[in-house]
């Protein structure tokens, strides 16, 4: 495993140094399961404004609607 340092602030430190409190065996597994959860909380924001763009540009082409409906027909018969 990689090491690395950086700087925290007093109440970050504070709240850390509570890792035992929350279930982590030390400050490291702490850390990287917050590093973990706002890797995945960014991506999921990645895909949400992807679907939202696939669907703007869906709504907003009537020849895309027209395939898409064609491909569907009969799929789930």
């Amino acid at each position: 495993m990689l090491q690395t340092k950086f700087s925290l602030e007093e109440t970050q430190a504070e709240f850390l140094s509570e890792f035992k409190t929350y279930g982590f065996k030390d400050r490291s597994a702490m850390v990287r399961m917050a590093i973990t959860l706002f890797k995945k909380r960014i991506e999921l924001e990645s895909l949400r404004k992807s679907a939202d763009l696939y669907s703007e540009i869906y709504s907003l082409d009537d020849d895309l609607k027209e395939l898409t409906e064609t491909a569907v027909t009969g799929w789930l018969e």
